[in-house]
């Protein structure tokens, strides 16, 4: 909460950032087609001496009324410069059209949710996903995602790896030290954690949990990787409160997965892991929390496409910040024994024992 509890704008500042507000889907598709039209990339290659509006548009075959009024806008927005009618790349623009962060997010914003924020203010009314009707008659996004179109499904599963395949060569030696070889992975999703761990040990064993369209997904890699007899598959519906988690693991893990669910839901399956463990076991959770972000920017990030969970995803969920959601570990009767933030991009590392 730290970057949020006092204003640091003048009122000039405040006035001009209303007004990026006013305009922002402007602004979010004329950044999109200046880099998707390749006009970004043409003028980055022109290097210090520049380019042309004409000169632009014969190279990306538009016309040069298109590439004008693009590159007008994209005037204002910071993402060229413009000398003697010739254009330069600016400093945001370069980031725009290289930085991978910025690539998974934009993609993201298009690919999966633009179409869907139209019904925002519904589905905070309704607290169920309106927006996921652009896509299918489905009640949450994961039941129909294996069924999405494929850009929507790679630019969905680009955003969700990214923010976790940075952080795992950090966190497997943080689970894995020692007393933890035999692992229960709920919602192990295309099976990215599970084939990390077979990689980090020969003795490990995961088994993943996860609904069944998610599974044949992951079974399909791990099949063609030969490392059948490395990890096991449990098909459920983890929301269906009768499923019940198996014991004989020495921990549970869960990364980016209990952001998929309200507190009411994250509680339910955290008693059920609960109930699960030995007292030994330990269950180990992994989710980017917003105030526990290093830098401001970081925050704002999972702030805005936190609505993904709204407005898409289920209706009822979120990005978390910490304070919610340990209240949700203490309510499944779990303590925390050990807390590591900011790992990797965004990450924060939960260790937890059933409460004694």
């Amino acid at each position: 909460m730290k970057f949020f509890s006092r204003d640091k704008k003048t009122a000039f500042e405040a006035i001009e950032a209303a007004q990026w507000i006013a305009h922002g889907p402007v602004i979010f598709q004329v950044a999109r087609v200046l880099r998707d039209s390749g006009i970004l990339k043409v003028i980055e290659d022109s290097g210090s001496n520049g380019i042309t509006n004409a000169e632009i548009a014969e190279k990306v075959k538009l016309s040069v009324y298109g590439v004008r009024v693009l590159l007008e806008s994209g005037l204002g927005l910071g993402l060229v410069l413009v000398n003697d009618n010739i254009y330069t790349l600016g400093k945001t623009g370069h980031f725009i059209l290289n930085d991978p962060l910025t690539i998974v997010n934009m993609d993201f914003v298009q690919d999966v949710n633009y179409q869907g924020f139209f019904h925002l203010e519904e589905s905070i009314q309704t607290g169920k996903p309106v927006g996921l009707k652009h896509f299918g008659e489905w009640n949450t996004i994961y039941e129909g995602l294996s069924q999405l179109p494929p850009q929507v499904q790679k630019s969905w599963f680009n955003y969700d790896h990214f923010f976790s395949d940075d952080v795992f060569p950090l966190v497997l030696p943080m689970v894995y030290n020692g007393s933890v070889k035999n692992i229960l992975d709920i919602g192990g999703n295309t099976g990215k954690w599970a084939i990390a761990s077979t990689k980090f040990a020969p003795d490990i064993h995961v088994t993943i949990m996860d609904l069944p369209g998610q599974l044949n997904v992951a079974k399909k890699t791990i099949e063609e990787m030969g490392l059948n007899d490395r990890v096991s598959f449990i098909p459920v519906n983890i929301l269906d409160e009768q499923t019940k988690i198996p014991g004989g693991f020495d921990a549970i893990w869960m990364s980016q997965f209990l952001d998929c669910f309200s507190e009411a839901e994250i509680v339910s399956i955290l008693k059920r892991c609960c109930e699960a463990l030995d007292d030994n076991g330990q269950v180990i959770i992994m989710e980017p929390l917003w105030d526990r972000q290093k830098f401001e920017i970081g925050a704002f990030c999972l702030q805005q496409l936190s609505l993904y969970f709204t407005v898409l995803a289920n209706g009822n969920s979120q990005m978390y910040n910490s304070e919610v959601f340990i209240k949700c570990i203490e309510d499944a009767g779990l303590e925390i024994i050990e807390q590591t933030d900011n790992i990797g991009l965004s990450q924060t590392l939960l260790k937890c024992k059933k409460r004694k």
